[in-house]
């Protein structure tokens, strides 16, 4: 069928309070030009991320109300465990409150200064938690990916050339190897099996564990399993399994592919890591069978990774993205392609060419969406992934992309028809959108609460 079917139906529903136009550019200007710092209740649609803004399922909010609230053992950390275990093969599971936790305790435990971190691309809390701690984190990505025409199938691949000739100069200094699937940095693309595959035989040669960030495991599996040969009879669980099975230790945000509102994993193989991951836990999150959960939380987990493997879900959402692409094709809106698992990318650069990229042109897009239908993006670009030079000049990042996140289970086809109408309008009178520069910026993760104002 043509028309895409939402496999579930609504029982509880949010009001939208949409605000005019008028109040849209006080609230903008109030919050510094910063979509960060709005209200959500002045959002009409609000994709600004995929994290933690999902809808669960009825079998989700059934579960929460087994949830065992002991401090220490509980049964619904056994269930998460179970399930952790069996989807991972990890022996050693460490539930934390969200993902940047088990990052921030896998940065603490086993980088040190001067290190260097290599992966696909570090998103941004990964790469913040990383030079916090004073190490250098490489992004790797493939040469396809910097093509956002490209019809390359998986855009997230590691540049495995890079890899080695860094491996071959700079392997005393590195910790581990990382790769993120999916490639949330680079246009929310997957990595293939094989390049996966390809990055433990290089980790092997040199001796060197491999970590996935596994936000979007799920998302990544159902990607392979439709694009790389051998697997289009496999179950997503098996494809998770196989993913798994080539990594040493890896790091989950549940907010994504847990379908979860918060938590987040840590999980590895060597007992060595383990104590350290388990003494560093309990010191900021808590007793290693909550990890800074409660118990309902562990539970409503421990289903939703199940039901984030689920083909029929999988297949609704990739439905939703794709349809949103065929009308950006039609009406000639530049973006990153083929889409995503999670998002559409907007090629802000191609969209706004007048707009100098320290100028910020994502942060134009994101502002124009917001003033014209009460739509909250977010800026990809050099704001969130840009650097500076031993001199402090500021270095632009190679892609500026405003992503359009899709939170799960939460909108319907005429909620991302309405913002392809937005989107549209803007598109028209993109010649009219000027820059932004900053007015005042933290020394880390920068976008969350930076400001700005009008060039």
């Amino acid at each position: 069928m043509n028309t895409i079917i939402e496999p579930f139906r609504i029982k509880v529903t949010e009001p939208i309070h949409i605000i005019s136009a008028e109040e849209r550019a006080q609230k903008l200007k109030q919050a510094h030009w910063n979509v960060f710092l709005l209200d959500a209740e002045d959002c009409a649609i609000d994709l600004l991320t995929d994290s933690g803004t999902g809808a669960m399922s009825t079998h989700q909010w059934a579960a929460m109300m087994m949830g065992d609230e002991s401090y220490a053992g509980s049964r619904s950390w056994k269930r998460f465990r179970d399930v952790v275990q069996d989807i991972s093969g990890m022996p050693f599971v460490f539930p934390t409150h969200q993902g940047r936790a088990a990052e921030g305790i896998l940065a603490e435990c086993i980088v040190k200064s001067g290190m260097i971190v290599p992966n696909n691309s570090h998103f941004d809390t990964t790469r913040a938690n990383l030079e916090y701690v004073g190490a250098d984190a490489r992004n790797m990505p493939c040469t396809e990916s910097m093509d956002t025409a490209a019809q390359y199938p998986f855009k997230g691949n590691m540049d495995l050339n890079l890899l080695r000739e860094t491996l071959e100069q700079h392997a005393a200094e590195i910790p581990f190897v990382m790769i993120t699937v999916t490639n949330n940095t680079g246009g929310g693309q997957p990595v293939s099996m094989a390049n996966i595959r390809s990055v433990r035989a290089l980790c092997d040669e040199f001796e060197k564990p491999l970590v996935i960030d596994a936000c979007r495991f799920a998302e990544n599996a159902w990607f392979v399993k439709q694009r790389e040969q051998g697997f289009a009879d496999k179950s997503l669980t098996e494809i998770a399994q196989e993913m798994f099975a080539m990594a040493d230790a890896a790091t989950m945000s549940l907010k994504k592919d847990g379908l979860a509102n918060i938590g987040g994993f840590l999980v590895c193989r060597n007992e060595e890591w383990a104590d350290s991951f388990r003494n560093l836990l309990i010191l900021r999150e808590g007793f290693p069978t909550y990890g800074g959960l409660a118990g309902r939380d562990l539970e409503a987990i421990a289903v939703g990774l199940r039901e984030a493997l689920e083909e029929e879900y999988q297949r609704y959402r990739h439905a939703t993205v794709q349809y949103f692409a065929k009308q950006l094709d039609a009406a000639g809106i530049p973006y990153m392609s083929p889409a995503g698992g999670h998002a559409i990318f907007l090629d802000a650069k191609k969209f706004l060419p007048h707009i100098d990229s320290l100028q910020y042109p994502g942060i134009s897009l994101v502002n124009a969406l917001y003033l014209e239908g009460g739509i909250r993006a977010v800026e990809l670009g050099s704001v969130m992934f840009g650097s500076f030079d031993k001199d402090g000049r500021e270095i632009p990042s190679p892609l500026e992309l405003v992503r359009l996140a899709f939170p799960r289970r939460v909108y319907t086809q005429s909620h991302f028809d309405y913002v392809l109408e937005v989107l549209k309008r803007v598109y028209d009178q993109r010649s009219t959108l000027q820059g932004y520069n900053i007015t005042k910026q933290p020394p880390f993760l920068r976008h969350f609460t930076c400001e700005f104002e009008p060039v």
